[in-house]
């Protein structure tokens, strides 16, 4: 299982138009390439249900709702509080991403993507919030990816768009790996 984790790093009371908005962008991004859509220390006090109800009626982005109303079906949608001492097991193995990895914990997309193809699982965090994840998840997580492999910055939605389109990019490449142009050999 392919896990997209957003942190909220806004404000921890308050819901903003950044909360909702993050939401109904990466609903979309995490149908269309596969991974379910875990949200993490947001201040929203609501069932799933009531949560799709909510972001629906706050924006049109991601047709309405309509593709967290599909996650939410599926059983690919999560709403968590941010663990203390570790992240649900059950969403694979945590990977921070950052423009910033640690050396010791730095991991290539390549080597994700070859994992991700021997049905690895994975959650992929990103922070929501001018501050980045915080810094106490660096140390929890095992691997640490720079999806652009020299150290520039993306903004969050800019993050929750590039990195399944480009991990999910290696991946069916490395399905058709000898094929050309989709044919295979």
């Amino acid at each position: 299982m392919l896990t997209l984790g957003i942190v909220n790093t806004y404000d921890k009371i308050k819901v903003l138009d950044a909360h909702y908005r993050a939401i109904a962008r990466a609903a979309p991004i995490c149908h269309a390439f596969g991974f379910s859509l875990a949200l993490f220390d947001f201040p929203f006090k609501m069932t799933p249900d009531e949560l799709v109800e909510y972001v629906a009626d706050k924006t049109t982005i991601g047709e309405s709702g309509k593709f967290l109303r599909l996650l939410h079906e599926k059983k690919k949608l999560f709403v968590f509080d941010l663990p203390k001492k570790g992240f649900q097991p059950q969403l694979g193995s945590v990977v921070v991403t950052s423009s910033k990895p640690e050396e010791r914990r730095s991991v290539m997309p390549e080597a994700l993507a070859s994992d991700i193809l021997h049905n690895k699982s994975f959650l992929l965090l990103v922070g929501l919030g001018h501050k980045g994840l915080p810094k106490n998840l660096f140390e929890m997580a095992p691997y640490h990816l720079d999806i652009t492999g020299n150290g520039t910055s993306l903004e969050t939605c800019t993050a929750i768009g590039c990195i399944p389109a480009y991990l999910m990019g290696l991946v069916h490449a490395g399905e058709h790996k000898g094929s050309i142009q989709g044919k295979p050999n």
